[in-house]
């Protein structure tokens, strides 16, 4: 991913927390540094650039694998997290258009963390809605995010700042 929020937590991270960060981008992703190859499919198809990122991890031997994503990538995390051995996930902006309820319990049984940050004013899910939805998951935490929108820009909301969020709504 070529967005500023990802850049910058590939930047950091790994220092900060000794981690690894591993950026791809799902089928038919344009940026100005190009195009991926395949066709976008809705959030089908690219359960297998999930996989495929998820085994890429594996084979290297990392520990602790968990699957981040912004937006649509949410998406993706929340549909096909269950299927891979990770550790959890944490959602930027989910906006639950193509996950379902019935993906989320699928991670009442999988049983692994699922952290959602979410913007004050996101253009599509707000955090009162987002702890409705997400309620059904036992292990999910909402995380709202005062003043905040769907973009997260500023540098306020640097990733180091993400560890404080203004406001938090456990479920």
């Amino acid at each position: 991913m070529d967005s500023h929020l990802y850049r910058k937590a590939a930047a950091r991270l790994p220092h900060m927390l000794n981690v690894a960060v591993l950026r791809f981008n799902t089928r038919g992703t344009e940026s100005p540094r190009g195009r991926s190859t395949g066709s976008f499919d809705g959030g089908n198809l690219e359960r297998f650039d999930v996989a495929a990122a998820v085994k890429f991890c594996q084979d290297r031997g990392l520990p602790n694998i968990w699957l981040v994503g912004w937006s649509f990538g949410t998406e993706l995390a929340i549909k096909y997290g269950p299927d891979h051995q990770i550790s959890g996930a944490i959602l930027l902006s989910p906006p639950l258009h193509r996950a379902t309820d019935s993906d989320l319990m699928r991670w009442v049984e999988f049983g692994q963390p699922l952290h959602a940050l979410v913007p004050e004013l996101d253009d599509y899910l707000v955090p009162a809605d987002a702890s409705e939805r997400f309620s059904i998951v036992p292990q999910a935490r909402v995380y709202g995010f005062d003043g905040e929108k769907h973009l997260w820009v500023g540098e306020k909301l640097s990733l180091i700042h993400i560890s404080e969020p203004t406001r938090q709504a456990e479920i």
